[in-house]
């Protein structure tokens, strides 16, 4: 049986996951990258041929034939804004790939995918960048003219998620109406209407504080923050989305240390914990105004829904809206293979990037 190949390349790892057909998992490896070794490159891009000869290598070790693939798919990079789904990699989208205006480790994923398919003669993918962008004209409009609100999402997550819970209600995504709320060290909430994400909040500048990210800001009090003489512009793009929320508050991205303080009596912790439970439900709220009600389920997913505390509250906020489904954690991989096996089932049609 012919196989899938994974790659979801990181700032300092390349994990990999072999698939078969059924949708199962055969191997997986977490292919550390030493700073060391990372520091004889001057970008990320010149980092492409190492990692994909250590994938080549980790094959040879696991004596696994290159031939017994059947598609291999990478991890979605920053793109234009393009609509949900899997695309073919070519000449074009390699080319944006390589000089996309941020330079990101998930640029790779497409580059290193087309290179080993290429030569074994076999299709290679991406799926559900984190610039998708299907928004209606009305959300893009931000309330000052020249500056209009932008797609950026954990679109992966989100849309694995959103098929997993319709293939539970024996339903197809494009009959639905639901709320998804990614809730990892970046929040993003996304109402989907009828298979197509209509709206979210742009997960580094707006919408609910997270562990790391100060979300949506008082604008003249951070536009005095901006000519303060306290920060570069590089030191304020890191302090709201590296350094902002429970990190800022708390100075720290766990969950469980947080908990563990409020479990000892911190009421000041436990303050901080109970607004940012209040800022995703109070967006939850808003996500299902742009779905005038009509909302069949919300789904909560990431790794801060692990955290029972966290989702009950949210639950006790936003139950009245429609029903919450709890799916813990992110899988990247399997919902990275799963858009390959939809296409070969015939469920979804292949995109072509222009």
């Amino acid at each position: 049986m012919k196989n899938i190949l994974v790659i979801n390349p990181g700032s300092t790892s390349t994990k990999i996951s072999l698939f078969n057909q059924e949708g199962e998992e055969i191997f997986k490896e977490n292919i550390s990258h030493s700073t060391e070794e990372l520091s004889q490159f001057n970008s990320l891009l010149e980092q492409g041929p190492a990692r994909k000869k250590v994938i080549l290598e980790t094959f040879k070790k696991r004596n696994i034939d290159t031939n017994s693939l059947k598609a291999v798919i990478g991890r979605g990079g920053i793109l234009k804004p393009l609509k949900a789904g899997i695309y073919g990699v070519n000449d074009k989208l390699v080319d944006d790939l390589k000089h996309s205006l941020i330079e990101h480790a998930s640029n790779l994923g497409g580059i290193i995918a087309s290179e080993i398919a290429k030569s074994i003669s076999i299709p290679a993918y991406i799926a559900d960048p984190v610039s998708v962008d299907e928004f209606t004209d009305i959300a893009r409009i931000s309330g000052l003219k020249g500056i209009e609100r932008k797609s950026l999402l954990h679109t992966l997550n989100i849309r694995a998620n959103a098929y997993r819970y319709a293939k539970e209600q024996g339903k197809k995504l494009e009959e639905l109406n639901i709320i998804v709320a990614h809730l990892g060290g970046g929040i993003s909430i996304a109402p989907i209407e009828k298979g197509r994400i209509i709206d979210v909040n742009n997960a580094n500048d707006a919408g609910p504080f997270s562990p790391e990210r100060s979300g949506s800001l008082p604008n003249a009090a951070l536009i005095h923050l901006c000519y303060s003489g306290q920060y570069t512009e590089k030191e304020l793009i890191k302090l709201i989305t590296h350094k902002g929320g429970l990190v800022s508050y708390l100075e720290t991205n766990d969950l469980r240390e947080v908990r563990r303080r409020v479990e000892e009596g911190d009421e000041y912790a436990e303050l901080i914990f109970e607004a940012m439970c209040y800022q995703i439900a109070k967006e939850i709220g808003a996500m299902a105004i742009v779905l005038k009600g009509e909302v069949e389920a919300i789904i909560l997913t990431g790794g801060m829904s692990f955290n029972e505390i966290l989702v009950n509250k949210i639950k006790d906020r936003v139950e009245w809206i429609a029903p919450v489904t709890v799916y813990p954690g992110e899988e990247e991989m399997k919902a990275l293979a799963e858009a390959v096996i939809r296409v070969q089932k015939g469920e979804e049609k292949v995109k072509i990037y222009s």
